[in-house]
């Protein structure tokens, strides 16, 4: 048995799942087979992880899997062991993917500055250290370098691209996971460079490329601000000179790019995405990430 409040809170995420599932999310995991209509629907095993995920602060697939069965077995009879509970729940990182982009897009929050934008990135790791070799995952993983914790790690990175809200951590626009390699960048022309107009966007250095955002600006009214970077061979005496303008500058643009950290905190204190080192495939990391952010935002809306 759980608390009536906890009742509702079940209730609402199951409808809401039925109901996204009966408009789209049926076509991303249709089955082509005689076990087209289970006995343990896709979407009660969603409902239990996300439920299970946001309220109970489970993880870990046995950890939820656990918790329904001693505690959610009279709303959900049908509930497999845990190894078909497992291979269930990973073939859906797909549609968990698909969904944690439709509650960015459905539930956007009125106080959003449309016109200012924060991005950055953080890394998602399952394992860490200079000289370890990481073997989960391979064609998603891979090395990277996060200058922010000192770490060199393996694993992925989740890239953020978030509307600017007065006096509330930024409500993410568009999220993106790469290997953990992949220059922030890189990530931000491909997935966004050519898609968003008329915005001002807020990065740190790593985001610096005067000669494309110039010329984006002028196309698509798109202007990135990142803090000002020493230029290579400038004499001393120009550093001297400029230093109290690029200092101020600096100062400036790090102070509005700043909640895009606190998002990202907010989101590794409320479901540990950072810590992936129990993950043991690709599907299981991809459940891990989308499924996990897809928690976390069911949390806001309910």
């Amino acid at each position: 048995m759980i608390p009536n409040d906890k009742e509702l809170k079940l209730i609402s995420i199951y409808l809401y799942v039925c109901k996204q599932y009966e408009t789209e999310l049926k076509y991303v995991c249709q089955r082509y087979s005689n076990n087209s209509q289970p006995k343990f629907s896709d979407q009660e095993i969603m409902t239990i992880y996300l439920f299970a995920t946001d309220q109970q602060r489970y993880f870990s697939i046995k950890e939820i899997h656990t918790f329904a069965r001693e505690y959610l077995h009279s709303w959900f009879p049908e509930l497999p062991s845990y190894q078909q509970f497992g291979d269930k729940i990973n073939k859906l990182c797909g549609v968990f993917q698909h969904i944690s982009l439709r509650l960015l897009e459905g539930f956007l929050s009125e106080d959003c500055d449309l016109g200012i934008s924060l991005t950055d990135s953080f890394p998602i790791v399952t394992c860490k250290g200079r000289n370890r070799k990481g073997r989960v995952a391979p064609e998603l993983t891979d090395k990277g370098y996060c200058s922010t914790q000192n770490m060199y790690y393996y694993g992925m990175k989740l890239h953020a691209l978030a509307f600017k809200r007065k006096g509330h951590i930024p409500f993410p626009e568009q999220l993106l996971c790469t290997s953990a390699s992949v220059n922030d960048l890189d990530a931000f022309k491909q997935a966004w460079g050519d898609t968003i107009a008329n915005r001002t966007v807020f990065g740190d250095k790593i985001y610096l490329d005067k000669n494309y955002f110039d010329i984006r600006h002028e196309s698509d009214n798109l202007t990135m601000l990142t803090p000002i970077k020493l230029v290579k061979g400038e004499s001393e005496e120009i550093r001297k000179r400029e230093k109290a303008y690029r200092d101020l500058c600096s100062a400036s643009v790090s102070s509005v790019r700043q909640p895009i950290e606190s998002f990202f905190n907010w989101l590794n204190e409320k479901t540990s995405i950072q810590r992936a080192s129990k993950v043991r495939s690709a599907k299981g990391l991809l459940l891990h990430n989308f499924g996990i952010i897809t928690a976390a935002f069911i949390h806001l809306i309910f």
